[in-house]
């Protein structure tokens, strides 16, 4: 058996890597240690269910402020991922079987946190048939029988080595927001997201819109990769041609010295301009700082979100 907690067993594809220095990290991005009650209310419940979050295996920094509110994102399908993005904490390897009574454990563990808006996401499954498609639509299907009045945003894979059909078994099941993120700019795809395809991507988004124009859609970038401001704004005009609503751009920060550097941390000044360039390029919604990341304050952004819908129609 792994030991997922050994780097070079969580992560053998970058064993042999030369070790990237880790600066040290501005103040505008520094997080408290999680300390409060309802952090720790919020790891039990997901512990007695069994699940697996993106916010420990991804090693989010905002851990201790979502779980202190009782929110966590839900990662289905194991904690081990196909494919070995040079940015990302995930584990990567072979993984398990899926496990048919997931999507229920999801579902009492939304109905018992209370939750008004639940991510769920999940490790990319190139060994599936499918890439894991049905397992998501079934999680939507047992959320929403155990918490009608919960509204949905998945964070899906891209479903690169699937029949294109998958995706309609996904929409399907009418998420009210689908995610899927960019990454990164094109030009950095094969330094960063070696296994991914940016038109791909890219495409996969457009196409949900064309499939059901009702479900909000969402992408995501991290700076600080070695981009420029020039790539970054080409993107969000990518994303805005595939109808893309809702935007989110982060800084990235290097999980271990084996992990891809960080070129630079960008400024809170550069994250505003980058919010101010967006919204003008006709995005609904835009989360540009630092600290953000794809569900970071999600249920009151999906609210914004809708409202802003509600006021574009109406005028």
């Amino acid at each position: 058996m792994r030991d997922l907690k050994i780097p070079d067993q969580r992560h053998p594809e970058k064993a042999h890597r030369i070790d990237n220095a880790q600066p040290k990290k501005p103040d505008w991005i520094r997080v408290k240690a999680p300390t409060s009650a309802g952090y720790k209310q919020t790891r039990d419940i997901i512990k007695e269910n069994r699940l697996v979050t993106v916010c420990e295996e991804a090693g989010c920094p905002n851990v201790g402020e979502c779980w202190s509110q009782g929110h966590a994102t839900m990662m289905i399908m194991g904690e081990i991922c196909t494919r070995g993005c040079t940015f990302c904490n995930v584990a990567t390897g072979k993984p398990q079987t899926l496990d048919a009574f997931e999507p229920g454990r999801v579902a009492h563990a939304v109905a018992k946190l209370g939750l008004n808006h639940v991510v769920v996401t999940s490790v990319d499954r190139d060994d599936l048939a499918d890439g894991g498609a049905e397992h998501f639509a079934q999680t939507i299907r047992a959320i929403r029988h155990r918490s009608p009045s919960t509204t949905i945003e998945i964070l899906t894979p891209d479903f690169l080595k699937c029949e294109d059909s998958v995706l309609e078994t996904v929409v399907e099941a009418k998420p009210d927001v689908f995610n899927h993120n960019l990454e990164t700019v094109p030009g950095l795809y094969l330094e960063v997201r070696p296994g991914a395809r940016y038109f791909h991507s890219l495409r996969l988004l457009q196409r949900v819109k064309e499939m059901d124009p009702t479900i909000f859609t969402k992408s995501g970038i991290m700076v600080g990769l070695g981009e420029n401001g020039a790539q970054v704004r080409q993107v969000m005009d990518d994303m805005r041609a595939a109808d893309v609503d809702f935007l989110t751009i982060g800084q990235y920060l290097q999980p271990t010295p084996k992990h891809h550097r960080v070129d630079r941390f960008v400024t809170p000044e550069e994250f505003a301009s980058y919010e101010k360039a967006a919204y003008g390029k006709g995005f609904l919604m835009v989360s540009a700082t630092p600290l953000t990341r794809s569900s970071y304050h999600a249920g009151d952004d999906f609210a914004r979100l809708r409202a802003a819908r509600l006021a574009r129609l109406g005028a």
